[in-house]
Order: structure tokens, then C-alpha cells, then sequence
């Protein structure tokens, strides 16, 4: 334990001279204790990420990161690029939502120096160096390195999700403008347009607009801009989005270059008939989990053709609660009897341009639930809901960097876990969180770790069994190169999904 203030006992004059105390007994409901500091010991609150660094050196990735980084400063007061990177990181890391925040680092006497790094810097030094970051080489920077994350995981069959959330603002920030935004009616905002490969909750592409850009009008310039980037080899085999992108310019486009679509339908006149029709049809299929679904087409106004439509309904229970949140302050509940010559009915209706059948369509679809808990993980735990300034170039290559750091942190931590996708709510307080005191002994440096949470053991054995495997690709894999290890981590991370195939990395000529 260290404390901020050493405790001083004083002696009457004459008697000793003023000594330091470096313990002390605390009288405590549970006994006497007996508590030590260590003044020339640096301790830290994120005891448990040497793992990660590790990680990240093994693969090569903040390295290279830090190398690309297109920012040059030439005074000799200015922080080094890995100084500044390292310390945006440690910052998402923590969880921070303000640049404000950093300031809490300074206490990190460990954990920077195992980064390479001087020194933690401060929250002006932030600021004004992503400010002489050109644009036009920033965010080509940090889409290659997006790229390096999820490339290798792109040529087997996958899902790319769309979705678009808003970010509220209170200064005068750039591009902040009076958009949609259903809790905060007439607050400006920014508008985050997302890109994520579903079921790995991976983020591809994020593009940050004003907040009247909110739509799906203004998010398919990016969509169509990710897709030719990705190439013909790379191109997911679905695209899947909520009732927005269910416009005719975006199905005709994916028709155009033969891409499958499944998009919900917002339920206008026309497919509300339908539906109407259907209801008094009883050739209903299963479509899973309570749902019933049918197939029918339509042509809407502005379609230009017939699509499929895929109608569904789920039969409510008898017992219902409404709720009211008109007034957020103070949401009210009311009560709801049905008769019992009576039905209730939740519905939906689908488009879509594939051929499967019902039930596997309301099953893909329902998959989507997924994707939405990522956007919203990356919004309220990961700090894209903060760190605002005043100018928009900043604000998209924090998001970017938001979104890389997610991407690294949620592989990490599947080398603990496979099967599942853990959020960071879970994540971080499991296999970041501890105290951990730095001592030098006889050359060896050592971290005492004490964690911070009830779940100690399931913390230590996630831990072991990283730190195993990273110790075995360190040793049977020196030859390798940073490309073919962040393979071998790849495969590792997912070896549920792939199950158990090595993923292999693209072939090159070697120097003679």
C-alpha cells in the first residue's frame, strides 16, 4: 500500500532526531493490522495491462501504429508521437469520456514506461497534437490500421451491419447541427455512421457528419466508399440494417453488384394493407422464437421494382404493461386488459433479395440484436459519446481511434474467453483493474498484483492462459514476422468461429 503523504513521528527536542515512518498499527473492527509503505515502489491502478502490452508487442500493433502516425513536431518542448498515441490509449482504456480525464494518469507511474513511453502527457499536449494532424493523412492512417485488425478475418462468409447514433453537444463545436435525436428533441448533435462485421462486433468504418446528416442519405456515400475498398475478395455476403436503409437507392445499388440485402420496412400504408391482407390468411409459417412470418411482394412508391417481402408476427401475452416516457422525468406505467375474444400482435415486415426460407430469415435478422449491443457498447463505454472539440477533424480521428482501440481490446480479450464477446462493462473491471506495485530485485523486475474485484481467480486463470500462449508464440515462433504472429493470434482469439482452422497469411517473396 502507498500512500500520497508519509506519516512523520516527531519526538520532544533533545530525544531523537525526525524519523519517517514507513509503518504503522490501525486498530480496525477485524483486529490490528499491521500496514506498510513503500515510498520508492511506483504503483498502478490498471495492474493487470503488461498482459495487454504484451500483447500488442507480440503483434505488432502499437508500434507500427505509433510509426505510421502521419504528425511531426519540431519543437524540442513537444511530446513524441508515442507519448502522445500512448497516451490517448491508456485514456480510452480507462474509460474516459473528456480530454479532462487524462489528468488521472499521472498517477500511472508503471504502465507508461512499459509502453515505451517518457511520460504521460497532458491534456493540452492532446489537443493540440491531434490539431496538426492533416486530415487527409490522418484518417487514411487510421482506416489502414482498422484494416489490419479485420482483413485477414474477411474472406470467409460475413455480415456487414450498418447503424447510425448521435452525439449530443452543448458548446459551439463545428458541425454541430439540430438533427434527430429522440430523448433530447432540438439539442445539436454529431452523427456517428458505423460500419461493423456482425457476430465478431468489429468496427470496419465509422464516419462522424453534422448532426442534420443523420440519415441514411448521407451514410451511403460511405458505405459504397468501404465496399470498394474492401474489393470483390473481401465483400461481405450480406448487408443488414434497420428500417432506414431500406430505400430504393441503397437495394438498387446492392442489386447492381449482386450483394444480399435483409433490411426492415418501415410500415407505411402500403405494407400495412398487407399485412392486413395476411392477418386474415392462416397459411402462417414458423419463423422462430414466437414468430410467425409470410412471404409476399410488394412495389412501394419510388421502388423501382417488385421486392420480396417477408411479413412477421408474434402473439402477445393477455397481460400487458404500457409504459409512458413522454415526460422523462417522470415515466408512468398503466395496465392493459385483452379480452378473451381478443388478440395482440407485434409485427414487422422484411426485404430482402435472398431466397432463404422464413425461418432462417427471421432468425438473420433477430442476429442483428448483436450488432446493435456493439454500437452501443462503443457509444457508452468506449468514449465516443465525449471527447468534443471545437473543430470536426478532431472529433472523426478520435472516433477512428476509438474504434481501433475497441477492436484491439475486444481480440484481447477473446484470447480469454473464444466463444463469447465480453463488453467492456465486463472486460475491463476483470482484466484490467488492480492495484500493482513495481519492486526491483537482484536485476528482476516484479509487479505485485491485488486485484480489485470479488472475481480474483477467474481474473488470474484468464491470465494464465493468456500469458501462456503468448509465451509459447515468443518461443516456437521467433522466426516469424509481426504480420504472420498477429495471424497466429487471430487464430487463437477465434478459434471458436473458425473452428480451430489456422488462418493463413497472404503469401510474399521473400529477399533473396
Amino acid at each position: 500500500m502507498q500512500a500520497p503523504d508519509q506519516n512523520i513521528i516527531t519526538h520532544l527536542m533533545g530525544e531523537q532526531p525526525i524519523v519517517e515512518a514507513r509503518s504503522a498499527i490501525a486498530d480496525t473492527f477485524a483486529g490490528r493490522i499491521h500496514v506498510e509503505w513503500d515510498a520508492t515502489a511506483p504503483v498502478t491502478p490498471f495492474g493487470q495491462l503488461p498482459f495487454f502490452i504484451d500483447y500488442l508487442k507480440q503483434a505488432g500493433l502499437f508500434d507500427a501504429w505509433v510509426a505510421d502516425c502521419p504528425l511531426s513536431l519540431t519543437s524540442p518542448n513537444a511530446p513524441s508521437k508515442r507519448d502522445l498515441l500512448g497516451t490517448v490509449m491508456l485514456s480510452v482504456l480507462a474509460g474516459h469520456r473528456r480530454y479532462a480525464h487524462i489528468t488521472t494518469l499521472r498517477c500511472d507511474a508503471v504502465n507508461p514506461s512499459l509502453l515505451g513511453m517518457r511520460k504521460v502527457v497532458s491534456e493540452d499536449s492532446v489537443r493540440r497534437g491531434l490539431a496538426k494532424i492533416d486530415p487527409a493523412k490522418g484518417l487514411p492512417w487510421l482506416q489502414n490500421h482498422l484494416d489490419y485488425c479485420t482483413t485477414p478475418l474477411l474472406s470467409e462468409p460475413w455480415v456487414l451491419d450498418m447503424d447510425s447514433t448521435v452525439k449530443t453537444l452543448y458548446g459551439h463545436q463545428e458541425g454541430a447541427e439540430v438533427g434527430y435525436h429522440p430523448h433530447k428533441p432540438g439539442r445539436p448533435s454529431h452523427a456517428y455512421h458505423t460500419y461493423m462485421l456482425s457476430s465478431l462486433r468489429l468496427v470496419l468504418r465509422v464516419d462522424v457528419l453534422p448532426g442534420d446528416q443523420y440519415n441514411v442519405a448521407h451514410a451511403t456515400d460511405g458505405l459504397w466508399t468501404l465496399l470498394d475498398h474492401l474489393g470483390p475478395t473481401c465483400r461481405p455476403s450480406l448487408l443488414r440494417g434497420d428500417k432506414s436503409w431500406g430505400i430504393e437507392r441503397v437495394m438498387a445499388r446492392a442489386e447492381q453488384s449482386d450483394l444480399g440485402y435483409l433490411f426492415r420496412l418501415r410500415m407505411t400504408a402500403n405494407v400495412k394493407r398487407s399485412l392486413e391482407r395476411a392477418m386474415q390468411q392462416s397459411d402462417w409459417a414458423d419463423a422462430g422464437q414466437g414468430w410467425q412470418g409470410k412471404e409476399t411482394s410488394l412495389r412501394l412508391s419510388g421502388w423501382s421494382r417488385q421486392r420480396r417481402i417477408i411479413l412477421l408476427r408474434r402473439k402477445l401475452a393477455r397481460d400487458l404493461a404500457i409504459t409512458d416516457i413522454a415526460n422523462a422525468a417522470q415515466p408512468r406505467l398503466g395496465f392493459a386488459e385483452v379480452e378473451p375474444d381478443k388478440s395482440v400482435w407485434e409485427y414487422a415486415a422484411l426485404v430482402t433479395s435472398l431466397d432463404s426460407e422464413i425461418l432462417t430469415l427471421g432468425q438473420l435478422y433477430r442476429d442483428r440484436a448483436d450488432a446493435e449491443n456493439g454500437f452501443d457498447e462503443l457509444k457508452n463505454q468506449w468514449g465516443w459519446g465525449g471527447f468534443t472539440t471545437q473543430d470536426l477533424t478532431r472529433c472523426r480521428l478520435l472516433a477512428a481511434m476509438v474504434a481501433l482501440i475497441y477492436n484491439w481490446w475486444s481480440l484481447f480479450a477473446r484470447l480469454a474467453d473464444p466463444a463469447h464477446h465480453r463488453e467492456a462493462i465486463t472486460t475491463r473491471p476483470l482484466l484490467l483493474s488492480a492495484i500493482a506495485r513495481k519492486t526491483h530485485h537482484a536485476g528482476q523486475v516484479t509487479l505485485t498484483v491485488s486485484s480489485m474485484h470479488g472475481a480474483h481467480d477467474k481474473a488470474r486463470r484468464a491470465y494464465v492462459r493468456i500469458a501462456g500462449f503468448l509465451a509459447e508464440l515468443r518461443k516456437n515462433a521467433e522466426q516469424l514476422d509481426p504480420l504472420e504472429k498477429w495471424y497466429r493470434i487471430l487464430s487463437e482469439a477465434l478459434r471458436h468461429f473458425l473452428k480451430g482452422r489456422q488462418l493463413q497469411p497472404p503469401l510474399r517473396l521473400r529477399p533473396a
